[in-house]
């Protein structure tokens, strides 16, 4: 089977079948089409003629480029998926990414903000709001949002009206691979988020189409990406810290804090949506490491 014709199908069916996000699907892509190239670079043109050894090649070859280790292990899972799809469907009569290994990302700790300093970063924002200026205003849901149910940026910029309960204060999310899930948010969360819709985004809207979504530009148009993390980057600059200063520096912070605050590990981890707890204990290791800075720094014999 030519490699194009089987690599389109397979991005199909991790997008369909498997509800990867756009963002995945790409990645994929990226990733196979480099594999495929690579094979092709070795007289290798059908599927069937990469082996366990082509493979191994391939990532040594990552390797020697310099590729960080997390590239070089998401490449490996990318290859894995495709080989097994292909063993599965009967166009290999081995799975030849049985037995591919790879180096482990390092995972480095994600940046937490204190919550006194989050506090101020939150009140600062709220005051250059007190003028109702309706980009002001909807900064402010956007921000006390983020941190109060950790969304994800993708699923806030997804979120439409008919997705918030505001008596119950809860927001049905689509996460990752298209599951949902519902998530709560608090008592300041809820006034920014109330007087958002009842008169900043109807300001926002004046005189253009009607949209469902939630959030909206100056244009009103739904939000994208881009404007949520240049609006958290401008939030946390002034902050000490070090790390991505992004949207998910709200949701690592709220996961932080719900854990330094007695939350049980598994509820956090439907709260974030995670389909894995081992994703999710990631959260436990900053928990620990805050506790042995703190002990360190007030302990008289640390």
């Amino acid at each position: 089977m030519s490699f194009d014709a089987v690599l389109d199908d397979y991005l199909a069916h991790v997008k369909t079948e498997r509800g990867y996000s756009s963002h995945t699907v790409a990645a994929y892509r990226a990733d196979l089409l480099d594999l495929l190239g690579f094979a092709e670079q070795r007289g290798i043109t059908k599927c069937e003629g990469i082996d366990l050894g082509v493979l191994r090649d391939w990532l040594w070859a990552a390797t020697e480029r310099g590729l960080a280790r997390a590239t070089i292990a998401r490449r490996a899972a990318s290859a894995r998926g495709f080989m097994h799809w292909m063993f599965r469907r009967g166009d290999l009569a081995t799975d030849p990414g049985a037995r591919l290994k790879a180096p482990h990302a390092q995972r480095t700790l994600p940046r937490v903000v204190g919550a006194p300093a989050l506090d101020d970063a939150l009140a600062r924002l709220a005051a250059r709001a007190a003028g109702d200026d309706p980009v002001a205003v909807r900064d402010v849901a956007i921000a006390e949002l983020l941190y109060a149910s950790a969304l994800r940026v993708s699923e806030l910029v997804g979120l439409d009206v008919g997705d918030f309960d505001r008596r119950r204060r809860t927001v049905r999310v689509t996460g990752k691979g298209s599951k949902e899930r519902v998530v709560p948010y608090g008592a300041p969360a809820a006034r920014a988020i109330d007087r958002y819709l009842e008169s900043a985004r109807p300001a926002l809207l004046e005189g253009r189409p009607t949209t469902s979504a939630v959030f909206v530009g100056a244009r009103g148009g739904r939000m994208g990406a881009r404007s949520v993390y240049r609006l958290v980057a401008s939030i946390l600059e002034d902050i000490p810290g070090t790390g991505p200063s992004g949207p998910h520096a709200f949701r690592h912070t709220a996961a932080t804090h719900l854990l330094d605050g007695g939350a049980d590990l598994r509820a956090v981890q439907e709260f974030l949506g995670h389909a894995s707890l081992g994703t999710t204990q990631i959260y436990t290791h900053v928990s620990a490491e805050r506790l042995k800075e703190s002990y360190r720094m007030a302990h008289p014999r640390a």
